[in-house]
């Protein structure tokens, strides 16, 4: 695909952006512990926001991400050793933001035999561990990858215990070969089929991002292959193009068609959704986690 003129960004996309002493001291606490979030490395647009209500994803396994996503900010290049220390430094960080529900993601190591899983297993236990020592249980969103449909390696991070269990689609499947090269769309779908089949109460989740090129049927077909999936809460997203040599951006979604696809997600049964221009997979992760609980129609939104 042609690099197209950068698009000129409508008006609901000129957010203002928030700041707060929150900022300073989730910043504090990265620089000493030498984690990596993925707020910084996927370049979020709305990682002020959330760094002020104290809230973050921890990018685990490094910066470096062994695939080569078009739409993707987080520098492709040889991943780093697997730091051993990593998970008591991921429970020790969300111990000091005193967080209630922490979300915990990770770049994609083919590299590795098991993807990595083991290690993301050990952050999920290492935090439960920490949390089960002090007080109340703290409730983790793992977003993960696909380990190459290592059927071994989803099981141990479903044995972790996560809270929630994330893996994103992205995008359609016509557009996997240019968005997603080294990703399979039918076997995302099969991980989140397994979840379900192997862990019946886990709760699943994924999350997509609109103005790839796609169309609204696409997007609804998408839709439905989640539900069968047996996938629990969703998350729709505008795609921003990170800089000129990523995917551009085909049209920025208008407003009123993410909740256009709001309404026929949840028509289809999803227990909670989230679309706007600014969502982001774990955009308000919580409160999200909260409404699938309890679905309320008047109570959910963008």
């Amino acid at each position: 695909m042609m690099i197209r003129d950068h698009l000129r960004k409508p008006p609901w996309l000129r957010k203002t952006i928030p700041t707060g002493p929150g900022v300073n001291k989730i910043n504090g606490i990265l620089q000493k512990t030498g984690l990596h979030t993925v707020c910084q490395e996927a370049r979020c647009p709305n990682r002020v926001e959330c760094y002020t209500r104290a809230a973050a994803t921890f990018l685990i396994m490094g910066p470096h991400c062994s695939r080569t996503c078009t739409f993707c900010a987080v520098t492709a290049a040889l991943p780093h050793p697997l730091n051993p220390a990593e998970p008591s430094l991921v429970a020790a960080a969300i111990k000091e933001m005193n967080l209630s529900f922490a979300v915990i993601t990770s770049v994609t190591r083919d590299d590795l035999p098991d993807g990595g899983a083991a290690h993301f297993a050990s952050v999920i236990k290492a935090v439960r561990d920490l949390f089960r020592d002090i007080g109340p249980a703290i409730k983790v969103e793992a977003l993960i990858p696909d380990f190459q449909g290592n059927e071994a390696a989803l099981e141990a991070i479903i044995e972790a215990g996560p809270t929630v269990l994330n893996h994103n689609l992205e995008t359609i499947s016509r557009l996997y070969d240019r968005v997603r090269p080294g990703a399979d769309y039918d076997r995302s779908l099969k991980l989140l089929h397994q979840t379900r089949q192997k862990a019946p109460q886990q709760v699943t989740k994924s999350g997509i991002m609109v103005g790839l090129g796609e169309s609204f049927p696409e997007i609804l077909e998408l839709f439905g292959h989640l539900r069968e999936a047996g996938c629990d809460i969703l998350t729709v997203g505008q795609y921003l193009q990170p800089s000129k040599d990523h995917h551009p951006v085909v049209r920025f979604v208008h407003p009123d068609e993410f909740r256009d696809y709001e309404t026929e997600a949840r028509r289809l049964g999803f227990k909670a959704v989230s679309a706007g221009p600014y969502v982001r997979s774990s955009y308000q992760a919580g409160e999200l986690y909260r409404r699938a609980l309890s679905p309320d129609p008047l109570g959910q939104g963008s």
